[in-house]
């Protein structure tokens, strides 16, 4: 399964789409979290970390750029928001090099800011505005997260 569209009724449902995944993310993960302002990016991510054991506030790191977590897990989960970043090169000076660290999940708004200087995606989640609900669109660039896609499929299905 390449791609999953799941219909999100309300940011209630987004959060649940986070719950639902977090257990498939324990690993580490890189995700690509992808839509216009407004569409659920942020609310995505925050009930993510919380999902993962996250019991501090989760600040949005639009001014910051990254915000730095430890999971339940004891691994490191990389928040970052590239909004306000005009080219990829504005990136060299972060010291990204931590977001490679094998299990770390790393979530990035904007990615399309600084694609070159990130690590790959294993997911891509495209959020959407569908008039006054919301969409996901999921697409694996991973073989792992394939597999993920499979298991939301059921848990989606079960759960409609």
């Amino acid at each position: 399964m390449e791609s999953l569209q799941i219909s999100l009724p309300d940011a209630e449902a987004t959060q649940a789409l986070a719950q639902r995944m977090a257990p498939l993310l324990v690993g580490g993960a890189v995700i690509w979290l992808q839509g216009e302002l407004g569409a659920g990016k942020s609310t995505f991510a925050r009930a993510l970390l919380q999902a993962l054991g996250v019991g501090e506030r989760i600040k949005s790191p639009t001014y910051s750029l990254i915000e730095n977590y430890a999971l339940r897990a004891g691994n490191s989960a990389w928040h970052l928001d590239l909004y306000r970043i005009a080219a990829a090169e504005e990136l060299d000076y972060l010291g990204l090099e931590a977001l490679r660290e094998p299990g770390a999940l790393v979530l990035v708004e904007w990615s399309e800011h600084g694609a070159r200087a990130l690590p790959p995606a294993d997911l891509h989640l495209h959020l959407s505005h569908v008039g006054e609900a919301r969409a996901a669109l999921l697409s694996a660039r991973s073989a792992r997260a394939h597999a993920w896609l499979q298991v939301l499929a059921r848990i989606t299905k079960t759960r409609r």
